[in-house]
């Protein structure tokens, strides 16, 4: 047991550094963008982005993600079926998607007029972008973690510098999206070459019981992940709805820090899950829970001390990255820091492998519409920051419900469930280190410029957090995730 934790250690950590690479880069993209492109321009690349998650959250039913359960258990014919399955579903689920945001769709808010106006290019990236999705599980799903990290790495690097240049040429945004086609089309070649070398481009492409079975096992977590994804989303729909484009893109800013917690977590729990996927076919459900748990807590050990550090220096982040223009996403940034500190608890793909997708679905619903009525009626009382109160309740919300739900499922008490005295100690750790480092700035950098206090800071931060588990003891592996604490 503890040859394969530290086995899929090493393989987190390597995705994991590959997803950080890639957020990095996408992070600082905006620096390039806000700086070339007008106001309008970069609230209209925003509000694109925003509305291709949304679709897609849909129209994709976490397809992939059910090859997690499906591949591991399956031999190579049936490999391939699953995989021509998904692929055949994502296209259609992409050409609905593509008409919904193309010139043809006669309900297309008035907002996305000006895209509308490029003709084919929105369309036809959105349709490749749903199939070339793949590319981000299939590698991960059939363990070969060094080739998705190389390709993660590679294609997030071609993507900043491609579109960075294109802005920098143009300050235009029509030039820019021809070259994100430009990509997409790209990435898709690469899947397909993936594809011929490790599973081969042949048949059997679809089989009806087996896509029937595949789609009742995909669409509840689909649903309940698009529903998940919306409940994030709303915010940015009620801001776009109630202010205008300029402090729409401020507030798309400060949600901008959530895809950083999500690759976090996709880093570690795609290393995990086909392991948890043997574990619990098995029957072996502590050993499932287990490995979770670990999970978990090594996601805990590298976000907190970041969201500290974001959460003590936002206002500098903002003013670095986006200039002083954006600076009305501090208050809904640091908002959705407090939210963001509970996705480390991800229990989310035990309630996959249990099969609780209807539970969970019906869990979502509810609380996208409790965070939909009350990010509304915030936004309306207290303002822009006021959009992202629901959001940050409902994330506590669900996860509650969740672990009560699983806890009855398991048999095991929602006090065992999670390390929680270990997941303590880190949120302790990290708040402390923030704490110092802001502490140290303010005495001694208070009339620096952002970038110095930022460095400064977070330089501060990861030698106090680094001090303080080393003098846990014994109890720093456990904290890692490395092995249980004593």
């Amino acid at each position: 047991m503890k040859g394969v934790a530290s086995g899929l250690g090493r393989r987190a950590f390597s995705l994991g550094t590959a997803n950080a690479f890639d957020y990095a880069l996408q992070f600082l993209l905006p620096v390039v963008l806000v700086r070339t492109l007008d106001v309008e321009s970069f609230g209209e690349y925003r509000l694109l982005w925003l509305a291709v998650g949304t679709i897609l959250a849909i129209t994709n039913l976490t397809m992939p993600g059910s090859l997690y359960y499906f591949l591991p258990r399956s031999d190579a014919a049936r490999k391939r079926l699953y995989i021509n399955q998904t692929l055949v579903f994502l296209a259609v689920g992409g050409l609905l998607a593509a008409w919904l945001l193309s010139p043809w769709n006669p309900w297309l808010p008035g907002k996305f007029e000006r895209l509308t106006h490029l003709g084919f290019i929105v369309p036809a990236f959105v349709l490749l972008w749903a199939v070339a999705s793949l590319l981000d599980t299939l590698p991960t799903v059939d363990e070969r973690i060094n080739w998705q990290a190389k390709a993660i790495v590679g294609l997030s690097a071609l993507r900043a510098a491609a579109l960075s240049a294109a802005a920098i040429v143009t300050h235009q945004l029509g030039p820019v999206l021809v070259v994100l086609l430009g990509f997409v089309i790209l990435k898709l070649v690469l899947l397909a070459i993936y594809i011929a070398r490790h599973h081969g481009l042949r048949g059997p492409v679809m089989q009806p019981r087996v896509f029937a079975d595949q789609l009742r096992y995909a669409a509840p977590f689909g649903v309940s992940s698009a529903l998940h994804g919306w409940r994030g989303q709303a915010d940015q729909w009620v801001a776009a709805a109630l202010f205008p484009m300029q402090l729409f893109a401020s507030f798309s800013v400060a949600a901008v820090l959530s895809p950083m917690v999500w690759l976090f977590r996709q880093s570690v729990n795609f290393v995990f899950l086909p392991s948890m996927s043997r574990r619990q076919s098995s029957g072996d459900v502590a050993g499932m829970l287990a490995l979770n748990n670990r999970a978990n807590l090594m996601v805990g050990a590298l976000l907190y001390p970041l969201l500290a550090l974001v959460f003590a220096f936002t206002r500098e982040i903002v003013t670095a990255i986006y200039t002083e223009s954006y600076v009305a996403a501090v208050p809904p940034m640091r908002l959705y820091i407090l939210g963001m500190a509970a996705y480390v608890v991800e229990v989310n793909s035990i309630m996959l492998l249990l099969r609780q997708g209807p539970f969970a679905m019906a869990l979502n619903v509810a609380v996208l519409l409790f965070s939909i009525a009350l990010s509304w009626f915030a936004a309306q009382a207290i303002g822009l920051a006021g959009a992202a109160v629901g959001s940050v309740c409902a994330i506590y919300l669900e996860r509650s419900v969740t672990l009560g739900r699983l806890s009855r499922c398991t048999g095991v008490a929602v006090r065992r469930l999670q390390d929680w005295t270990g997941l303590g100690w880190l949120v302790l750790l990290a708040c402390l280190s923030g704490l110092v480092a802001w502490t140290a700035c303010e005495l001694w950098l208070a009339a620096a410029g952002p970038v110095v206090r930022l460095a400064a800071g977070g330089a501060i931060l990861a030698g106090c957090y680094a001090l303080l588990l080393v003098l846990s003891g014994p109890r720093r592996r456990g904290l890692l995730g490395l092995r249980p604490a004593p």
